[in-house]
């Protein structure tokens, strides 16, 4: 067999106007622009003719994660202020202890307490390059109480123009249920209430599984050379009723369309050695290049995303890398809107028939 190519971070580079990067949703959210992609051609429509491409016995797998508001401010002891932005959670037998991005004028030591607000704290208990190991506590109440009233949703950095009451019901999806993700699942933000009950009359079967959403979606690959790059790890729960489902749909014939990156990353970790998706809770930190076997997903709804992204990488090996290339180009030229408020793509397969 041909050896798959040494891929390189600038393979994975598209030029974009910064006006295409969405900056507020569509409404309603089902209004977004759907950019089907076919071995053969790209086809223009909307989100809601996903009514036309999917049928019964199709089975939607969708990431029920909700965004916990991670962006915390506070002053240390010596009245310097400190940003903290929560990652993940660490340690799961020590509740409040969480990996976070801290940023100050001047450099925060293990030790130091960062006062967020009356009864609400954080320590610094250590560092490991730019990640920062914080215990978070709180005198009365509990640590999501505390989230809910003194932190803010952490919105990518590219969102710079949004309206921070729109954010706090149009950056979780409408299914959202399970808080822990510090970023939205954002091709499930399209979905409606509406549009989901018209896709269970026709017979598409649907399925939650959690995954924590981490900062690590946004973090820039750091080497040209992607053998390299260390994924970052995102916690998830794929439960038996999932795996059953997935094997039921398998067996009459029906498609398994994955939500979004996060439910083909899940998906795909959980794959057993006889091939079968198996139930699962821990971590994953799987990373897809071109040339990896997909062996849970047959189609695939996802967003646009960022150049040189572990992502995009992943839509190029679903896809192939030429047509990654042409749907981009495509979406580029025609307008679409791009990242996390932007709009979507169906993605079949290379073998889609």
């Amino acid at each position: 067999m041909p050896m798959e190519p040494a891929w390189r971070l600038s393979d994975f580079d598209y030029p974009l106007p910064r006006e295409q990067i969405a900056q507020r949703p569509v409404t309603p959210r089902d209004a977004a622009r759907l950019l089907v992609s076919r071995p053969e051609k790209v086809v223009d429509g909307h989100f809601t003719d996903l009514t036309s491409w999917l049928q019964a016995g199709d089975l939607l797998v969708l990431n029920d994660t909700r965004v916990i508001p991670a962006r915390l401010h506070g002053r240390k002891s010596t009245g310097g202020e400190v940003e903290i932005l929560l990652s993940r959670p660490l340690a799961a037998g020590e509740e409040g202890v969480w990996e976070a991005l801290l940023r100050s004028h001047r450099p925060v030591r293990p030790g130091a307490v960062v006062h967020l607000a009356p009864g609400f704290d954080a320590e610094v208990l250590g560092r490991d390059g730019d990640r920062y190991r914080i215990g978070l506590h709180v005198a009365h109440g509990d640590l999501e109480q505390a989230l809910e009233r003194y932190g803010a949703l952490p919105l990518p950095p590219y969102i710079v123009a949004s309206d921070p009451v729109e954010n706090q019901h149009r950056y979780q999806t409408v299914f959202a249920c399970h808080p822990g993700a510090v970023a939205a699942p954002t091709a499930g933000l399209h979905f409606t209430p509406e549009l989901l009950a018209t896709l269970d009359s026709m017979g598409v079967g649907r399925v939650m599984a959690t995954l924590h959403v981490g900062l690590g979606t946004f973090q820039p690959v750091r080497h040209e050379d992607l053998s390299t790059h260390v994924m970052h790890r995102e916690f998830f729960v794929l439960s038996a009723e999932v795996a059953n489902a997935v094997a039921a749909t398998r067996q009459a014939g029906g498609r398994v369309v994955a939500v979004g990156t996060t439910v083909a990353r899940m998906l795909e970790s959980s794959v057993g050695a006889d091939g079968r998706v198996e139930a699962r809770c821990g971590e994953t930190d799987l990373f897809i290049l071109p040339g990896f076997r997909f062996r849970a997903v047959d189609l695939l709804i996802t967003n646009f995303h960022l150049p040189k992204s572990t992502l995009l990488m992943l839509i190029a090996a679903f896809v192939g890398k030429g047509r990654q290339e042409r749907d981009y180009a495509h979406a580029v030229a025609a307008g679409y809107r791009f990242f996390s408020y932007g709009d979507a793509n169906l993605l079949f397969p290379e073998s889609a028939t």
